[in-house]
């Protein structure tokens, strides 16, 4: 028999055991993050949220140790509009080696004023995409020295009808919030795919994988007070929209199974199985946009230059033309 075939079924209610394992959780204090996390506590992993409320994080660390017994979940000051102190944070974690970071948290902004972050970038791009595309720099010696670490990358269904102003990744000349959020979430995207091939180029350990969370909203996911509580008047009104897609707990799934399951490779893209809407996590095509690798390493270049990371030896990789 061979391995793959060895290998159960996957079952998002029957994760297997991680224990040993250190998981980071970017924005794991609430939303999508939040169930990322209690579901990987589950697995006798430690799981580390990464938030830029402490308050807020330990609030949820609690709720998480309430439903998960023996829980191991600590929280780290994260802030992604913040550069400069990513190298702190990465220096908080102290472990030795980190075998996952899921990059969850994001900003979403519905309406103007354009709003900037510390460093001058605007706040969706610069927090969602350049955080995270420098939190990973920082990250790399933590991850290489796992035996077989995971980047996870969550961009959003959103993501899909988008494209990106290479000439205006800033949103500078024509901002639209709704439109500026998309295309974070698809430089995300982007990035994550393009990591992985160059992690792959330099035979790196480390993989890189991309999942979406389909539909997932707060009206369709379950309580968890005091983070989430959601109201019968919710219940009842969210009820029509199950059809279609779900709550957040079940957006998790995708990537709960890229940071868990063996058959999982780098460079893959996963969602729920439903139109990418709704269901149980299953690998599904790159976006035929997602697959342009000349946007992927020019937007990398640009990163690198709005950031001023540098990823080493995966910096020196050729893109392909």
């Amino acid at each position: 028999m061979s391995s793959v075939s060895s290998v159960p079924p996957w079952d998002v209610q029957r994760l297997p055991r991680a224990d040993g394992s250190v998981f980071l959780v970017t924005g794991g204090n609430a939303g999508i993050g939040y169930f990322v996390a209690e579901q990987l506590s589950a697995t006798g992993a430690t799981v580390v949220l990464g938030s830029r409320d402490p308050s807020k994080a330990e609030v949820a660390a609690a709720s998480i140790r309430s439903r998960v017994p023996g829980a191991r979940v600590r929280a780290v000051r994260l802030d992604l509009a913040d550069l400069a102190s990513l190298g702190t944070t990465v220096e908080s974690l102290d472990v030795e080696c980190l075998d996952a970071v899921v990059h969850n948290a994001g900003v979403a902004l519905d309406d103007p004023p354009r709003r900037e972050t510390r460093d001058g970038h605007e706040l969706m791009f610069g927090t969602n995409h350049l955080g995270h595309f420098a939190l990973t720099h920082w990250l790399m010696p933590l991850l290489s020295a796992a035996p077989a670490a995971r980047i996870v990358t969550t961009g959003s269904f959103a993501a899909k009808s988008e494209r990106l102003d290479l000439d205006d990744l800033q949103s500078r000349r024509d901002y639209r919030a709704k439109r500026a959020y998309g295309r974070s979430k698809l430089a995300q995207m982007y990035f994550g795919l393009e990591l992985d091939r160059r992690l792959r180029a330099v035979d790196s350990t480390v993989a890189s994988v991309v999942v979406h969370p389909g539909g997932a909203l707060d009206s369709l996911t379950p309580s968890r007070p005091p983070v989430h509580v959601r109201t019968p008047g919710a219940r009842l009104g969210g009820a029509p929209a199950a059809l279609l897609v779900q709550g957040k707990h079940a957006g998790a799934w995708p990537a709960v199974r890229a940071v868990l399951d063996p058959t999982v490779r780098g460079g893959q893209l996963w969602g729920p199985r439903a139109f990418g809407l709704r269901g149980k996590p299953h690998r599904e095509p790159v976006w035929n946009h997602l697959a342009d690798t000349s946007v992927a390493a020019r937007l990398w270049a640009a990163s690198r230059d709005l950031t001023g990371v540098d990823f080493g030896e995966v910096e020196q990789l050729v893109p392909p033309a």
